[in-house]
């Protein structure tokens, strides 16, 4: 995965300009300059961004880049692509920080501009596939094999959704039928970890619905899947 954070410098075009008015003073008293941005907490980075402190910016994207690029990339399976969309989601979000409510998660805030905009684009161009072989960020063997999808159940978590490797190619095919909102729901719970309580936040629906898109979606895996599972 090309960083985007590591392309800041080259692409600070699509950075939020500096206001003329002044930066804010600071979180908690402290001059920005003097901040370590990597401590603090998504909100105070906020309440930086607002002020256009560039670092402030430049941090939100060293902390959601990966995550973000695995939700996208697991939903359109092109790594180019979902790095495009990736940084998209980012100006998406920049422009609209200024909204952004102290009393909402800020995960998930961005987290649901990043599925938006990838959905929209599913909706255009009609991708149907998704990644069954860990997360494209993964360092280690380990790593890959706790976020990867390996075969159908019904329990939930991410070892119990999943049971055999070697089925991985059968269950990318059934994966790529569902609905798209099936199949953000489904990797967001079983893949990212979210909630469903989070999962309804990020993809804008009731959490009974939540529950129904997985439910839907595991019962469509279940069936297309019985022939190879047995």
């Amino acid at each position: 995965m090309t960083s985007v954070s590591a392309s800041l410098p080259a692409a600070a075009s699509w950075l939020p300009r500096p206001k003329t008015s002044s930066a804010p003073a600071g979180v908690r008293g402290v001059e920005p300059k003097r901040l370590d941005l990597p401590s603090l907490a998504d909100a105070e980075l906020v309440q930086l961004a607002c002020g256009n402190h560039q670092d402030a910016y430049r941090e939100i994207v060293v902390r959601y880049e990966r995550p973000l690029f695995s939700m996208i990339f697991r939903m359109v399976r092109d790594r180019g692509l979902a790095e495009d969309l990736t940084q998209e989601a980012f100006v998406r979000a920049f422009k609209a920080i200024d909204s952004f409510k102290p009393s909402y998660k800020f995960s998930s805030w961005i987290f649901k501009i990043a599925h938006n905009h990838t959905i929209d684009h599913l909706r255009r161009r009609r991708l149907q596939t998704v990644s069954m072989h860990g997360s494209p960020h993964a360092r280690t063997a380990d790593e890959a094999e706790r976020s990867s999808f390996d075969a159908v159940c019904t329990g939930e978590r991410p070892d119990q959704f999943v049971e055999n490797r070697e089925l991985g190619g059968q269950i990318e095919a059934a994966i790529a039928t569902l609905r798209d909102e099936y199949r953000a729901a489904i990797i967001l719970r079983h893949v990212e970890g979210y909630s469903y309580n989070e999962i309804a936040e990020i993809i804008g629906v009731p959490l009974g619905t939540v529950k129904t898109y997985i439910h839907r979606a595991r019962n469509e895996l279940k069936a297309q899947l019985a022939p190879v599972v047995g």
